[in-house]
């Protein structure tokens, strides 16, 4: 039978745990609204995705603008130093969120993710308040990538550059309402194409600081010690690029959302998990490494409010040529491409969440042939567009894409807070009802530390980021690096007072309902992989299996 309970946000079905004396149900319910795998009812997601396509979402799925073009308003506000600086801090306290996220994901993989145990964890209220400031976070974040791309299609001419943009989202849209497939395989090659990208960038990089640059001469750290480098702007640009820093991690904790249609969630999460620490190393850190020592902080137009030039532009430019150039501006644009790509999917699957557990209008959770929430969908991808339609006022994408860095920067920093709250409360929970640790299918190796790190980490980034905006005084940007606090606090004491949402003690929190158990499909693929790596060719199947 099916079980449905708003609070819990969960729903028990084939291959889930329903309570803790009930028997698992081999057969899937019509009714099962947070089903992945129920077939035709019209409101139920498909469990389409692949280990090798989580995986490689998982390595370079959100690495778009924030990254490509965001380091270069990054470099100029901050200098080299704060650069580098404000990129290790928020790629920790990210990687601790994703083990925090990964632990509950692993144990209760759906579709609303962080969302979904906001309320199943704290109350309605907060899995109301984060839903929708995270759904309208990724419809900005797809307007932001596609406001990018105008930018970036600058670099070659400035005639109609939003009709390319117009045509981006159009393609988008359509990926994603065919199937859930469709998406992955799209992403999976756009994300190859990210990771080989970056990869070239740093050995050139490297190459070019040495002296294979156009003037053919030795870089070293020059660019860390001309004008006020290596921290430009004093401790006010220092702290407003944790903002732009969170904008560019920003993405990578929607990767629980996509646990609702993983195959095998039990082996690929924690898998996919592990990964992010790499990406953080290899993508991030070493990135900015790169960018703070090749590229100076005062490069004419590297960061303006009209216009912006990614630092990966210029680094390929001054290996080479103009071709050169042209070459990874190109590689850049379908980046942002599967950003936007990726951000659309997140949006509409947190949206969709929201509609299951009556946090949002019962349309959203409607979904097509193949599983596809269409409405949810089309909502986002409006939204979207009505952002990006703002690159036509007075500043241009250039003053838009700015606004939508603080915006999303802000609002992911408000989810990692949400995530790290969440997992402080499942812990304590689990705990305060005498169940051993050893019982989660990943245990957090942060243990019990990892979230109230987060918690206080995400605090004080929150609070001081904004530094820089009170002296002087600058109104606007003050709205957009704090905007989103008050209106999550607003939306959190509607819906507190209008539902009267009561307290649930660690005692009563529901630990049962809705745990993900193996079924006969996860055992197969299990032991498919068993035999594989332990066959004549295991080696090379287990290094597959490490790397994908």
């Amino acid at each position: 039978m099916s079980n449905t309970d708003p609070e819990k946000g969960i729903t028990s079905h084939q291959g889930w745990r329903e309570s803790k004396d009930s028997p698992v149900s081999d057969v899937p319910t019509a009714d099962a609204t947070l089903n992945p795998t129920a077939s035709s009812s019209g409101e139920h997601l498909k469990r389409g995705l692949s280990a090798r396509q989580v995986s490689m979402i998982a390595i370079g799925g959100t690495i778009g603008s924030g990254l490509f073009l965001g380091t270069g308003r990054s470099l100029a506000t901050g200098g080299p130093a704060s650069l580098l600086i404000n990129y290790s801090i928020v790629g920790a306290v990210v990687y601790l969120v994703m083990l925090c996220l990964g632990e509950m994901a692993t144990e209760f993989p759906l579709a609303g993710s962080f969302s979904a145990y906001s309320t199943r964890f704290v109350d309605s209220a907060f899995g109301f308040s984060i839903g929708w400031n995270y759904a309208f976070n990724d419809a900005i974040s797809a307007a932001g990538d596609l406001t990018a791309a105008q930018l970036l299609i600058a670099y070659w001419h400035d005639h109609l550059t939003w009709l390319v943009s117009l045509a981006f989202l159009v393609f988008l849209v359509t990926i994603n309402l065919v199937h859930v497939r469709a998406y992955g395989e799209l992403e999976y090659w756009l994300s190859l194409l990210k990771v080989v990208t970056i990869v070239i960038f740093i050995i050139l990089g490297i190459a070019m600081n040495a002296g294979a640059n156009t003037a053919h001469e030795y870089i070293g750290g020059k660019y860390w010690t001309i004008g006020e480098a290596p921290f430009v702007g004093g401790f006010g640009g220092f702290a407003s690029l944790f903002v732009t820093a969170s904008f560019a991690f920003g993405g990578t904790e929607s990767i629980g959302i996509t646990a609702g249609e993983t195959k095998n969630p039990s082996k690929n999460m924690p898998k996919v998990i592990r990964n992010v620490f790499y990406r953080i190393i290899i993508f991030y850190v070493l990135t900015v490494i790169i960018i703070g020592f090749d590229v100076p902080y005062n490069y004419p137009n590297l960061h303006t409010k009209s216009s912006a030039t990614s630092p990966f532009t210029i680094v390929f430019a001054n290996v080479g040529s103009k071709a050169a150039g042209s070459y990874i501006n190109a590689m850049i644009l379908t980046s942002i491409l599967s950003a936007g790509n990726h951000a659309l999917y997140a949006g509409t699957r947190v949206l969709y969440g929201m509609a299951v557990v009556g946090h949002a209008p019962k349309i959203f959770k409607t979904t097509n042939k193949n599983g596809v929430p269409w409405v949810a969908l089309l909502a986002e991808a409006s939204v979207s567009l009505i952002f990006f339609g703002a690159s036509f006022l007075p500043g241009g994408a250039g003053q838009i894409w700015t606004w939508a860095q603080n915006l999303v920067g802000v609002s992911n920093q408000i989810a990692w807070w949400c995530i790290g709250v969440a997992s402080w409360r499942f812990r304590r929970a689990w705990k305060k009802q005498g169940r051993p640790i050893s019982d989660l299918k990943f245990p957090n190796p942060a243990g019990d530390w990892g979230a109230p790190i987060v918690i206080l980490s995400t605090t004080f980034i929150i609070l001081i980021q904004g530094w820089s905006v009170f002296a002087p005084w600058d109104a606007v940007s003050f709205v957009s690096n704090y905007i989103e606090l008050p209106v999550f606090a607003l939306l959190y004491v509607l819906w507190r007072l209008v539902k009267r949402v009561k307290y649930t003690s660690l005692e009563n929190l529901d630990l049962d309902t809705g745990r993900h158990v193996d079924g006969v499909e996860e055992q197969e693929d299990n032991e498919i992989t068993a035999k594989r790596q332990n066959g004549k060719f295991g080696f090379l199947w287990r290094l597959y299996g490490y790397i994908a």
